[in-house]
């Protein structure tokens, strides 16, 4: 009796829980082709104002990488009615906060304020679009900026390349095969008409989606987002038309060096489906599966048990078009690379062969399940999931509904997923190795 007593109260105790993670939103369309998306939560005076574009290292000229990611520090520089240097000071002076950050897909923007000054967070963001002051004083300091980030957290970051290095070799024609933050050599050689072209091609109203999340008054923005996005104009319409990669059915090897390291990696990469295809999803059960913390396959065997690696994970890397499954590990003294890989890839055919045991799969689901609710816990984060599902998935209510699949991937899929995608023949293998005075 007390069993079913708590059985019944856990069922209700969940029945509440999903119904208070659902997230409520109004979209529509301005004549423009802006998309607008708003998300009333009052629980709280803050309000975040965010505008994603459909623009990222993909859209770039092969010649001209970088171009996407010197955009999100560029259109900080000031407009027609923000004097160049004030952005952040308007910002910080008003009880807000902002930034944005860049992908191969797109271009993020925002800004968080106390809820009182939504319109000034709109404004300023219809300025970036309508008024941004694109000159050559902007682009030479922006310039310098990017260069020195690229020193920081790419140059002389151990492992900072490593990404990189894995994408210009899993990936021959499509433009996934540069890193995001690009060439220097680029960014140098390219003119300021085509920075500013590059501005009027992606930077318009109807390759964008405006997302206001918080404390609102719905009816308060939305005149708010008429008075001031309204009146831009529309632009040419973003279109693409990317290479298709081959698949790949050999193996391949390769090596390659690192100043910055003492202690070699090895990774394994497999080129796997888009985010929006259900295998993804199975891929990132996967991944979690075999190195999602302490208790997890890899580190339980390989780090733990063996001694055989400092550090091991799997990691899926899903985007737009494609994405990048990855098993990366670090050796602990003599151990070899092979040795490393062969211990993973053990585990992985064990996947492919045999279902993983029910108890793993419910800590899965509730790992997943978590990760879901804490995704929409905060506001800004509501605000950055409402954007990405509109922008890259074209469903928007992925937002309440993406756990369920989740929920509805089996073991028997894992299995599969695992088979279809894991396979020898369909990988890179790159040893990641400290560079000698003499290479």
């Amino acid at each position: 009796m007390k069993k079913s007593l708590f059985t019944l109260a856990l069922l209700l105790l969940v029945g509440i829980y999903a119904n208070a993670q659902q997230v409520e939103f109004e979209e529509y369309d301005l004549d423009n082709g802006m998309h607008v998306i708003l998300h009333q939560d009052n629980s709280a005076p803050v309000v975040t104002v965010s505008v994603m574009y459909h623009v990222g290292a993909k859209d770039e000229d092969p010649e001209r990488t970088g171009f996407a990611h010197f955009f999100e520090h560029l259109l900080f520089e000031g407009t027609q009615n923000i004097p160049r240097g004030e952005w952040f000071n308007i910002v910080t002076s008003n009880g807000g906060s902002n930034n944005a950050n860049t992908t191969d897909d797109r271009t993020y923007y925002y800004e968080v304020f106390p809820s009182n000054s939504v319109e000034l967070g709109l404004w300023m963001e219809s300025e970036r679009l309508l008024h941004p002051v694109i000159n050559q004083i902007g682009v030479d300091t922006q310039n310098e900026v990017v260069k020195e980030e690229k020193r920081l957290r790419v140059d002389n970051q151990p492992y900072g390349n490593i990404l990189a290095e894995v994408k210009k070799r899993m990936f021959k024609v499509h433009p996934y095969r540069w890193a995001t933050i690009g060439s220097m050599d680029h960014l140098d050689a390219a003119t300021l008409e085509e920075f500013q072209a590059f501005n009027k091609k992606f930077y318009v109203p109807n390759n964008a989606v405006l997302v206001v999340a918080g404390d609102i008054d719905k009816a308060d923005v939305k005149k708010m987002i008429k008075d001031y996005f309204g009146p831009i104009p529309r632009g040419e319409e973003v279109t693409r038309d990317l290479p298709r990669e081959a698949p790949i059915t050999e193996p391949m090897r390769d090596k390659t060096y690192d100043p910055n390291i003492q202690i070699p990696a090895v990774i394994a990469a497999y080129r796997t489906p888009s985010f929006k295809n259900r295998d993804a999803y199975v891929l990132d059960m996967i991944s979690s599966y075999l190195s999602g913390g302490k208790s997890s396959v890899l580190y339980k065997k390989i780090v733990d048990e063996q001694k055989q690696a400092l550090a091991v994970q799997a990691v899926n890397i899903s985007q737009e078009d494609y994405g990048l499954y990855a098993l990366f590990a670090l050796p602990l003294g003599d151990v070899s690379l092979d040795t490393l890989i062969a211990e993973m890839d053990e585990e992985v055919v064990k996947i492919q062969n045999e279902l993983i045991s029910e108890r793993d799969y419910q800590k899965l689901q509730n790992k997943f399940e978590n990760d879901f609710v804490s995704s929409n816990s905060s506001v800004s984060g509501v605000a950055n999931s409402l954007a990405r599902y509109y922008m890259l998935y074209d469903n928007v209510n992925l937002i309440n509904n993406e756990i369920e699949i989740y929920r509805s991937i089996t073991r028997e899929e894992i299995r599969d997923v695992a088979k279809k995608y894991l396979n020898p023949n369909q990988r890179l293998i790159l040893e990641y190795l400290p560079k000698k005075d003499d290479q």
